[in-house]
């Protein structure tokens, strides 16, 4: 798997995570989703994200998300 794609995943995991904390444990979990959306719109325009750096720190590579 592919920068891209980790990136991805993560970011939906986390959304489903944080959807479900919503629901069952406390209404303010749901910032966290929007903390994720914000972070995945400011990459979008400037091309930088955390993930990406991190995980290209420990040596993955990057490649194409859509073929």
């Amino acid at each position: 798997m592919n920068i891209e794609r980790t990136v991805l995943a993560v970011a939906g995991l986390m959304v489903m995570v944080s959807a479900t904390l919503t629901y069952y444990h406390h209404a303010y979990w749901g910032f966290f989703s929007l903390f994720i959306g914000a972070n995945l719109l400011q990459s979008a325009f400037t091309g930088f994200c955390p993930l990406a750096t991190i995980l290209r720190m420990f040596g993955q590579k990057s490649g194409k998300a859509f073929n």
